[in-house]
């Protein structure tokens, strides 16, 4: 990604309490999975193999996409994809597995392998024999940030990891012993600055609410390490128009975490997606207050954690919450407009509470436009929809003779028809499914 040179605009301050003003939406308006049926439906054109998360499948399981444009060939472009304990996938256009890229094994005994959350891509980074294209990735395992440079000249190896082990320090935890507990990085977006040419990664911190921001230092030995230029926080608390202090409901001594997050790379605005709060809009760089733009429908509505269930027993919705998106907000996307990249557009976001996407126009100040499904296509054999969707990507660049108009790829967090083991046990199924841009852009009318 590009991008970063500023103004900015009113925002609320990034503290420890925040007061928000909002108008209240009757309840039946936005049950917790209750988006409108009626929203346009869009097929999936491909999906992946299945990826199972067990010890036979190899722990795999599928998160977060990105989507590298070969441009000297773009028929041979990629979709990189994390698979957590799995490592990283590599995919063509026709959904084939061209590579698999194991995470880092533990670095001591007893300590945590590497499980790859989420990843994003520079192009162009600053290499001394010139510029290469890689991916970063946000090492949950490890609470580190690994590097891929991208080849796809290279004969059945189209990235190589160029993760420089002695300046790749710990992205939040103090020490291994601290690694041990996952309080690690995360989410995960990257970006180049316009005017210095450095490029940067925003990983935030499981279980918290804690984002910092990375400088990649590529080396004479054609390596990248990183360093930490500055951390910030987003809230966990909230002031209700009511006047009552609302914390979101999770397991005791775990805030609200931010996974998705994106760059816009004509503003240098970063998107976050805080879990269970909603959709916020800050600087890259981390020096701005954060805004909260979007809110999920259950903002608002308390919740005590019940041990014995190990889940939220909730109270009455007072009506504070958003309209167009159901907890979980998962992956962010932004869809640049072909035509005219620096003045329209739009952000995508996971409603994964219902299964759903959110359309919001980058020109009209990030208002909500539309939603959609993904769901399964109409011939023997075509790919299911997509459910419980983790993470997104999105290019409106042409890529060749299978998506001419772009592709959006996202994470299918429920496959289906599903898979037993041989104790009859169901098997944890995931995989991507890929969405032609063009088929998406008639169906939501954009």
């Amino acid at each position: 990604m590009s991008a970063i040179s500023r103004r900015r605009t009113t925002a609320v301050g990034v503290a420890a309490v925040v007061a928000l003003g909002v108008i209240a939406v009757p309840a039946h308006a936005r049950g917790d999975r209750g988006a409108p049926p009626s929203l346009p439906q869009v097929p999936a054109s491909v999906e992946t193999p299945s990826l199972f998360d067990d010890e036979a499948g190899g722990n795999a399981n599928a998160d977060d996409p990105a989507i590298w444009r070969n441009a000297k060939d773009p028929d041979r472009s990629l979709v990189i994809a994390t698979a957590k304990e799995g490592g990283l996938r590599v995919y063509d256009l026709d959904g084939r597995q061209v590579q698999s890229l194991p995470a880092p094994p533990p670095p001591r005994e007893g300590d945590a392998a590497g499980r790859f959350n989420n990843v994003d891509l520079i192009s162009g980074l600053r290499f001394p024999d010139g510029p290469h294209d890689v991916a970063v990735v946000s090492d949950r395992g490890r609470d580190q940030l690994r590097v891929y440079r991208i080849d796809a000249g290279r004969t059945g190896a189209r990235l190589v990891d160029v993760t420089d082990e002695s300046a790749a320090p710990l992205v939040f935890s103090a020490g291994p012993d601290e690694v041990a507990d996952q309080r690690t990085a995360y989410g995960l977006a990257a970006y180049t600055d316009r005017r210095s040419g450095r490029s940067f990664a925003v990983t935030s911190r499981r279980h918290a609410t804690a984002l910092a921001l990375a400088e990649l230092l590529p080396t004479a030995q054609g390596k990248v390490g990183y360093r930490t230029v500055r951390t910030t926080s987003l809230p966990a608390s909230f002031r209700l128009p009511d006047g009552k202090t609302w914390t979101p409901c999770g397991e005791p001594g775990e805030e609200p975490q931010v996974e998705g997050m994106v760059i816009d790379p004509d503003s240098g605005d970063l998107y976050a997606g805080q879990e269970d709060v909603g959709i916020w809009k800050l600087d890259a760089d981390l020096r701005s207050p954060a805004r909260l733009i979007e809110k999920v429908r259950s903002f608002g509505v308390p919740g005590t954690w019940n041990p014995q269930t190990e889940e939220c027993d909730t109270g009455a919705d007072p009506g504070f919450g958003g309209r167009h998106l159901s907890a979980d907000v998962e992956g962010l996307t932004i869809w640049r407009d072909p035509e005219h990249p620096r003045r329209a557009g739009y952000l995508l976001a996971s409603s994964q509470g219902d299964d759903t996407f959110a359309v919001f126009d980058r020109e009209r100040g990030d208002r909500y436009v539309r939603g959609f499904r993904i769901t399964a296509g109409i011939r023997p054999g075509a790919p299911d929809g997509s459910q419980e969707c983790d993470g997104a990507a999105v290019t409106s660049a042409p890529l060749g003779r299978r998506f001419p108009n772009g592709l959006l790829v996202v994470q299918d967090g429920a496959n289906t028809p599903g898979t037993t083991g041989p104790d009859g046990e169901a098997r944890t199924d995931t995989d991507f499914k890929f969405v032609d841009l063009g088929r998406l852009q008639r169906a939501v009318r954009l």
